[in-house]
């Protein structure tokens, strides 16, 4: 198994931290920008 190091990581667009990859958006990966829900709903 790998460990968390090595995973894949972006800035939020709303709160500019940083975020690493999540095995539920393995398909959607170049997609999300968001790192949590909230962030999502409060930047519209």
């Amino acid at each position: 198994m790998r460990s968390k190091q090595h995973l894949p990581q972006k800035n939020c667009v709303h709160c500019q931290r940083p975020f690493t990859w999540r095995k539920k958006w393995a398909r959607c990966w170049d997609e999300v920008r968001y790192c949590s829900e909230r962030c999502r709903r409060s930047a519209k």
